[in-house]
């Protein structure tokens, strides 16, 4: 079933929604923007800016510019043997800057190295830049348990690697160039993962993501077992939620709950104020007595591909200690400025709203398009990357898997910040890997993006295997 952007049953969502919440908090179904669609990109039919000319400075704009993918002779296998081509902001260039099989997360070492997990291997690649040639290669760490985020961390004269596995965080002391991990500590033990008696073998969600503060605390998330379920906030972790150490792994706090699955944990630079991405609830049923599909009967209760499309929003926001974000009691709605999300009860775990108020939940600073499958973001205050992209953040989006078609995400997006620490509007920063959103047809799944020493940006792709390279001309 192909539903096209404007459809009766979504002007009839809309209508629907605005009588729940108030048309001023709703302006539309969509919420955020899809492949090479968000609200600041080009229309279909204007000119692209022209680029600027060299050595004239950067000015913040979104993606608007189609150029070829620079693929080196050396990395041109599949799915690169034929060229592909990304749309990027004007005055940027794109390549693939190293192949690694299954790439998820990424970290820069104090001497520019780029580590990037491979939870599927159990294995760490360290990365290390080789001038007129492609990145040299190593096997950094093996053996591991489904490794994922990885964070430096410098305490007193020490610099340690902290390496999330699904069972456990580790740390070692990180030496200058070195190409192998030293010994490994466990700061953080019995993390639930897929072998976990009680799950039966099964966690949808097992990855760890981490991240440490300024003032030396662990944040660690501990993602659903299940898409919905009341199990996992009874648990021991709660599971959906992030709790904070300290940075040698005691001292435990449950942090903040609610939180589905929270891929990408960063701080501002120079702040406490953690922010996260979030993987919000698939399957969701209709909440409303209303006719959304306009066949004249209710659809309450009901899985309506074209209201599951668009609902719930993703999340992109700060957490607070004690914050509760709803999942999986109540869902987050998108608005017209996809800000300050209001939320409803679900429709399986929270009908009537007994077993959590939806109007006491801590709601989402920003909303992301539903689906779009943030992963790993950077904060780039404190990078070398343009001036002019210096003060915000930049995210990955990993697509939606199920939807009718793949216009949610699959691709790089930007949220501006400014002084104060309030994210706007976000826009788009490389997109291109869809070349057929109703035919199914992709050939990249953005998952991390981090900034290298030398002022450019990473992306990692787990399914073109490919670590690009956003470069400023």
């Amino acid at each position: 079933m192909k539903i096209p952007m404007e459809t009766p049953a979504r002007r009839a969502c809309t209508r629907a929604l605005g009588i729940v919440l108030g048309a001023a908090l709703l302006g539309s179904c969509g919420g955020g923007g899809g492949e090479g669609a968000t609200a600041q990109s080009l229309t279909p039919n204007a000119a692209p800016p022209a680029s600027p000319a060299p050595g004239a400075a950067l000015q913040t704009a979104p993606a608007s510019v189609a150029v070829p993918l620079e693929v080196p002779a050396a990395l041109a296998q599949e799915p690169f043997a034929a060229g592909k081509s990304l749309v990027v902001p004007p005055g940027f260039g794109i390549r693939v800057w190293a192949r690694v099989n299954k790439a998820r997360f990424m970290a820069l070492a104090p001497n520019g190295d780029v580590l990037v997990s491979v939870p599927s291997e159990g294995k760490i690649v360290l990365l290390r830049e080789q001038a007129n040639g492609t990145p040299q290669a190593f096997d950094y760490a093996t053996g591991l348990r489904n490794p994922h985020d990885m964070v430096f961390h410098t305490i007193g004269n020490t610099t340690y690697l902290y390496v999330a596995e699904s069972n456990r965080i580790t740390r070692s002391v990180y030496q200058a160039g070195e190409t192998a991990t030293g010994a490994r500590d466990t700061v953080v033990a019995d993390l639930p993962d897929s072998s976990l008696a009680e799950l039966g073998g099964t966690y949808g969600h097992e990855l760890k993501n981490i991240a440490l503060s300024p003032d030396h605390k662990l944040y660690v998330s501990v993602a659903s077992a299940c898409n919905a379920c009341a199990e996992d906030t009874a648990s021991d972790p709660v599971r959906g939620a992030i709790y904070q150490y300290s940075a040698d792994g005691g001292e435990r706090v449950l942090y903040a709950r609610g939180l589905r699955n929270a891929e990408g944990l960063d701080f501002i630079p120079g702040t406490n104020t953690l922010w996260l991405t979030v993987n919000n609830r698939d399957e969701i049923k209709v909440p409303l007595d209303a006719d959304l599909d306009g066949d004249g009967s209710s659809d309450l209760g009901k899985i309506l591909p074209s209201f599951v499309d668009d609902f719930p929003p993703e999340l992109f926001t700060p957490v607070r200690n004690g914050g509760n974000y709803g999942w999986p009691f109540c869902n987050s709605v998108p608005n017209a400025t996809m800000s300050n999300l209001d939320l409803l009860p679900d429709f399986d775990l929270n009908r009537d709203g007994a077993a959590l108020n939806c109007a006491t939940v801590d709601r989402s600073v920003k909303g992301i398009r539903a689906h779009s499958a943030p992963l790993g973001f950077s904060f780039l205050q404190a990078s070398a990357v343009p001036a002019a992209y210096r003060s915000g953040a930049a995210v990955a989006q990993h697509g939606c898997w199920n939807c009718t078609t793949l216009r949610a995400g699959y691709k790089v997006s930007y949220f501006p910040f400014d002084g104060a620490g309030n994210a706007g509007a976000e826009f788009d920063l490389v997109t291109g890997f869809v070349t057929d959103p109703v035919a199914r047809s992709v050939w990249g799944r953005p998952v991390d993006v981090i900034p290298d020493a030398r002022g450019n940006l990473l992306i990692s792709d787990d399914y073109a295997n490919a670590i690009y390279q956003l470069y400023p001309r």
